[in-house]
């Protein structure tokens, strides 16, 4: 008896990863590009295919101190082997999710601050001193996982501009609510919009980063445009997309998919392989392009960073630490 082996989408060979110092080359070819004479003066003359955007916080700086010993996961997978469930349930959305504009786009910050804001994002990242670049492991709860290069900027300082209280105990995260551009919205079994929370002391950690671009250039929409959560320590279902609003708030918030599926996503959703999702191991993962699976890493590997963070908060707050 023979079979047939269909590979999957996301089960690439070796050969379709962008190494570190291959995409590091690439970046000093942009830069030359950008101030050569293939910029005309008081235009934005490079495509999107070729710099990303006409944006002048591209590329970023990188911040070397955030780097990881793996290759990165090449941009093209990166970028169409998504969830995002606005747009649907399947991997491929990025078509759909083209949709969505993204330019304007108002944030408000509000709840328990001194200071509350609505500001458009760009204006934002003005306002906090522009954006860095940094590479963090990324894994999904789903056991998949890809390594890339985020631009953004650290969530503390949107802490350090509006000012919580000392009753701010979480803070929560709103994506968009727009069923007429995203399907997905219009099945009303979930809680729409998506909203995701965590603790004040996570946001505070130096790894919580609200990202606004990724290989260079801006987000695409697929990706969570135009500014993004990303907790490289949880799994993927905590960074949330397309955020149009961050309160601050004393009561413990429950996410979408905790509501949904509380046995199954629940509030905390640090990356631990010794705790198994009720239908799946955690113990290994699918690196996207990598036909071996490999070990998955408590934490994600990131234990002395935010390891601390759990000495005192499983009971402070009498909930599971790996739920």
């Amino acid at each position: 008896m023979s079979f047939i082996h269909i590979k999957k989408a996301w089960s690439l060979s070796q050969n379709d990863i962008t190494g570190e110092r291959e995409f590091i080359k690439r970046r000093e070819i942009l830069k030359k590009l950008a101030s050569s004479s293939l910029v005309f003066a008081g235009s934005s003359f490079l495509p999107y295919s070729v710099y990303g955007s006409a944006n002048s916080f591209y590329p970023p700086p990188v911040n070397k101190i955030y780097n990881v010993n793996r290759e990165l996961t090449k941009e093209k997978y990166a970028t169409t082997y998504t969830n995002f469930y606005e747009f649907g349930s399947n991997k491929n959305i990025w078509r759909k999710a083209s949709k969505l504009k993204t330019k304007p786009w108002l944030l408000s910050i509000d709840g328990l601050v001194n200071k509350p804001l609505k500001i458009d994002i760009n204006d934002l990242i003005k306002k906090i001193g522009g954006i860095e670049e940094r590479v963090y492991r990324f894994r999904c709860v789903e056991a998949w996982s890809m390594t890339v290069p985020w631009a953004g900027f650290p969530l503390n300082k949107i802490i350090s501009l509006v000012e919580p209280n000392s009753d701010a105990r979480f803070v929560k995260f709103e994506t968009f609510y727009n069923p007429d551009v995203a399907p997905g919205q219009k099945q009303k079994w979930y809680p729409w919009p998506y909203q995701e929370a965590i603790t004040i002391e996570e946001a505070t950690n130096e790894l919580s980063f609200m990202a606004t671009g990724i290989y260079g250039k801006e987000l695409p929409n697929q990706n969570g445009a135009p500014f993004r959560l990303v907790l490289p320590w949880k799994y993927g279902f905590k960074s949330i997309k397309s955020i149009v609003k961050i309160s601050f708030v004393k009561e413990r918030p429950i996410g979408m998919w905790e509501k949904l599926a509380p046995k199954e996503y629940g509030f905390w959703a640090n990356v631990n392989p010794n705790v198994s999702h009720p239908r799946w191991s955690q113990a290994t993962e699918q690196q996207l392009g990598k036909e071996e699976r490999i070990p998955t890493i408590i934490y994600n590997g990131y234990a002395e960073q935010v390891s601390d963070l759990y000495d005192n908060l499983q009971n402070k707050l009498k909930d599971k630490l790996f739920r």
